[in-house]
């Protein structure tokens, strides 16, 4: 589906929007590729990396989600659309809440009506565990964003531009993440955690890549796409990190919860499960998929719930090393 096209991502000089780009070079498919990113030295690190330079395939964009004019623009030819923008540090949300409402939420309505105006086929946007029955703002944006982009088919007509989500957890090693700090930590023989028994849903970068473009070529539109994917507590992901380290408890900073969920129980009515995924359906009753077959699956009973805490799949501290430790190897390469 990909072949002899043109891709944008938006945030792409970001962990997901580089590898993203690279997957897309290895495949040889696209045609172009286009970066719209906000910050030039940022593109310029990349066009002068050694994975990137001398590519002639990828286009620099410097613009922002929050100017549409810029975003139609960049859109101009774009078959599809992978979006990867956002502002998402919890801390920094709660404290900012005008900036990522602006970026999360307002960019989310441009990236829809510049991809409509454009022409373009498929937009697939990618979400986050933290906008299920979210308790701080950077989940709530990211739940509206969600919202904004489903009820984009709507209006997109029949034979216009399809929008999904993609959800999943934390990225493992992503920019803000817990285990850089830990490693950081490590080195002072003291890591410092919210609570030992804290969940979290946990994917490679790798992983996230390769199940948002599975996505986009799936997608009918309407869809949230959500992985099954490990789980793991901070208090075993500590061990893993440090084992001799000392452990100082902080407790919960503003806006965090102590396990997080990808399908609620609100939703399940409306979930089909495959072997590797759950699709959560439109709950609008007019919805329909074009006349096209549902995707198949197993309805999800009522009351279900994809926690992290009732995860079957949660690892076990050797096997966090072994994340850890590909992590590490990855950061060395």
């Amino acid at each position: 589906m990909l072949e002899g096209k043109t891709i944008l991502i938006t945030g792409g000089t970001g962990s997901f929007g580089k590898r993203c780009c690279l997957e897309l070079i290895k495949s040889g498919t696209p045609t172009k590729i286009i970066i719209l990113s906000r910050d030039e030295l940022k593109q310029y690190d990349m066009a002068n990396s050694p994975e990137f330079q001398g590519l002639k395939n990828i286009r620099y964009f410097i613009g922002d989600v929050r100017d549409k004019e810029r975003l139609a623009r960049a859109m101009t030819d774009v078959d599809y659309v992978i979006h990867a923008a956002a502002l998402k540090q919890v801390p920094a949300a709660e404290y900012n809440p005008h900036e990522f409402i602006k970026t999360n939420i307002n960019g989310a309505m441009n990236v829809v009506d510049a991809a409509i105006a454009s022409g373009v086929k498929k937009v697939v946007a990618l979400s986050t565990d933290k906008a299920v029955n979210p308790i701080n703002l950077y989940g709530a944006t990211k739940l509206c964003s969600d919202k904004v982009f489903i009820s984009a088919n709507n209006y997109s007509g029949k034979k216009g531009t399809r929008f999904s989500v993609v959800r999943y957890g934390n990225v493992i090693g992503s920019r803000g993440s817990v285990i850089p700090l830990f490693l950081k930590q490590r080195e002072t023989g003291t890591l410092t955690i919210t609570k030992a028994e804290m969940t979290r849903f946990v994917i490679t970068l790798g992983a996230g890549v390769h199940f948002a473009l599975r996505s986009l070529v799936d997608m009918l539109g309407g869809e949230i796409f959500i992985p099954k994917i490990p789980s793991c507590s901070l208090g075993d992901l500590a061990k893993a990190v440090a084992p001799d380290a000392k452990i100082k408890i902080i407790g919960l900073r503003p806006g965090e919860k102590l396990h997080e969920a990808m399908v609620p129980e609100d939703e399940a009515t409306q979930t089909t499960e495959q072997e590797d995924r759950f699709i959560i359906h439109p709950a609008q009753p007019y919805w329909h998929y074009e006349g096209k077959i549902l995707h198949s699956g197993k309805q999800c009973p009522e009351g279900f719930s994809y926690s992290s805490e009732t995860n079957p799949d949660q690892l076990n501290i050797e096997q966090i090393q072994d994340l850890v430790s590909r992590y590490q190897k990855q950061t060395i390469d």
